[in-house]
């Protein structure tokens, strides 16, 4: 990897978050895909583009980039040496041949100089330790008029997965999650839409717009299918080491009572095709100045 500063970023992303997103990639692309479509429609890529993905994950919108680029190339580049290993497989199986993966901060990595045409993300610029100087490596990596396009996490009261999250905290008697608290790395740093254009604006862009976008994603086939995948997740296994702080949950009391309250508030969601949680979400673009 190359020089790095978020170093607790990178260590929750190459230890047990990076690893069950790498497992799990396809639950999370069936959580967060119908941020797709605007997501493409933003980024507006041309054949010939050079794209930048910024934090790829496991390289799901890479692809999607490397396919409407198909004269062009895409740059997968994040933190999590797990989630790129399968990034890479999954490229290679799909002859996506113009498409190339990098481990590294994007707060610093070396990025080339105007070496992109297009940059985008899903969910993937909440956690940057210095926002303004991460939009400006990517800033500085675009061409002059180059297009940044990003979804990242809205106001969290808006969002249904974390209301069953609260459901969960209040069945189990756990205090509420302090949502007002100011933010640091995490999901929910750039959920104002003011604190967004002021970033961007100090980092070198202009004509930054935020538009509200919600989609509904499948969390599992039932409730208790959900309920397992969400108590692996990180913000899971957070909830859940509050029951048992002096050590890791091992299929004991405190993790039944979890699994029991996380079952209980998912089934008020379950559909004939599963569970089904909406999302909000901030769509973001962008010009280099």
């Amino acid at each position: 990897m190359s020089q790095l500063v978020n170093t607790v970023q990178s260590q929750a992303w190459n230890g047990a978050e990076g690893r069950h997103w790498s497992e799990h990639h396809d639950r999370w692309n069936a959580i967060n895909e119908g941020f797709d479509p605007p997501l493409l429609k933003a980024c507006a890529i041309n054949p010939d583009d050079r794209v930048l993905d910024i934090g790829c994950g496991t390289g799901h919108t890479t692809r999607l980039a490397a396919r409407a680029a198909h004269r062009g190339s895409a740059l997968g580049l994040d933190l999590s040496a797990p989630m790129l290993a399968t990034a890479r497989r999954l490229a290679a199986a799909q002859g996506l041949h113009h498409t190339a993966f990098e481990q590294g901060d994007a707060q610093v990595h070396p990025l080339p100089t105007a070496g992109f045409d297009t940059a985008l993300s899903r969910f993937g610029t909440m956690f940057f330790q210095d926002p303004v100087h991460a939009f400006a490596n990517i800033a500085r990596a675009l061409r002059p008029g180059g297009r940044l396009a990003f979804v990242c996490m809205a106001d969290p009261q808006r969002t249904e997965w974390v209301r069953v999250f609260d459901a969960v905290r209040a069945a189990l008697a756990l205090p509420p999650q302090d949502d007002t608290a100011p933010q640091g790395p995490g999901m929910f740093s750039l959920r104002d839409p003011a604190l967004i254009h002021r970033t961007l604006a100090a980092a070198g862009f202009t004509a930054v717009r935020t538009e509200a976008v919600d989609a509904t994603g499948h969390f599992g086939h039932d409730a208790a299918d959900a309920a397992d995948h969400l108590l692996g997740s990180g913000p899971g296994r957070h909830l859940a080491a509050q029951l048992d702080p002096l050590g890791p949950l091992d299929g004991g009391d405190a993790t039944g009572r979890a699994r029991a309250a996380f079952t209980a508030a998912l089934a008020r969601h379950e559909h004939p095709d599963g569970i089904r949680l909406r999302t909000a979400a901030w769509l973001v673009t962008a010009t280099r100045g």
